[in-house]
């Protein structure tokens, strides 16, 4: 299935009843809309339509054109999640992200909190106005793959190897034994789109030293810099052995969300906690939901 914006062929994923409330599934890097496998059989249960996009640079989703700038800014993702809920139709809804979908879903409650009910956030925790400080030196450590990719070496590096670079992450981000070949194989398949690379490259350099930004957010970014505090209520899943973004790199938010927050730790779980303890997570997710009035 496909939804055509301005910019993208928009790939995706849904079930659910077919007048349930909505909810978009933003999966993270390095993963796909089949991360949400798991979760997606609760959420049907509790009555809601989810639509799970590949997002740019990911799987079934195309750049319309050649000339577009590969801006892999959580600023763009958070613009292509509105531009999909447009295409679908859909005026209100809550968002589920994961890692990169998480950060677009923050982005997403700074630009139009209006349009949405709730969100869930797994893995990662807020940034205040999308700002990248660099962190602590136990997390600088934890980030060495983000530091290989702003070296030219580093970069080629990655695009010489990109599977082998993503299933890195999928090894040490998690307890061992948490996944099967054939789960990295079906996720793997989303990251032979021809634009994967460049979106990967691009959407870490950003963060830590100067590239160029697809001029057509500026306003959205603007807007995103400007926000401090935000009024969507919201859910925060972290994995309890997340070794990419330990429990520690998320505690203490509370005074940035005026809308309601509540962090959930999931004890074992790692850095892909809709994988890893999917039970859990869709039950959290929905009492969430419930708690805001969003539901069938």
């Amino acid at each position: 299935m496909i939804v055509r914006t301005e910019l993208l062929e928009i790939g995706y994923l849904s079930g659910g009843p077919e007048h349930g409330p909505p909810l978009l599934l933003l999966h993270g890097w390095s993963d796909d809309p089949t991360g949400w496998t798991g979760v997606t059989p609760a959420l049907e249960g509790a009555g809601y339509r989810w639509y799970a996009p590949w997002l740019r640079g990911f799987g079934q989703t195309r750049f319309r054109s050649p000339d577009i700038m590969r801006d892999g800014s959580s600023v763009a993702i958070a613009q292509d999640a509105f531009d999909f809920a447009d295409g679908l139709g859909i005026e209100r809804f809550a968002v589920v992200g994961h890692d990169w979908g998480g950060r677009a879903a923050y982005a997403m409650a700074a630009l139009a909190p209006e349009q949405l009910a709730a969100m869930a956030v797994l893995a990662i925790g807020y940034t205040p106005r999308g700002r990248y400080e660099v962190p602590s030196l136990d997390q600088c450590r934890r980030w060495w793959y983000q530091w290989l990719m702003t070296s030219e070496a580093g970069a080629m590096k990655v695009a010489s190897d990109p599977l082998g670079f993503a299933r890195t992450q999928w090894d040490t981000w998690s307890p061992p034994g948490w996944y099967t070949n054939a789960d990295f194989e079906s996720a793997a398949s989303s990251f032979d789109n021809p634009d994967w690379v460049a979106i990967t490259l691009h959407g870490y350099r950003h963060r830590w030293q100067p590239e160029a930004l697809d001029a057509r957010y500026a306003l959205q970014r603007a807007e995103v810099d400007a926000t401090e505090r935000l009024g969507v209520p919201t859910l925060m899943i972290q994995g309890g052995d997340d070794q990419c973004d330990p429990p520690e790199e998320s505690e203490g938010q509370e005074q940035w969300f005026t809308g309601g927050y509540q962090r959930i730790v999931v004890d074992g779980a790692g850095h892909f906690p809709a994988r890893e303890a999917p039970a859990a997570v869709a039950g959290v997710v929905i009492a969430h939901f419930a708690e805001q009035g969003y539901a069938r």
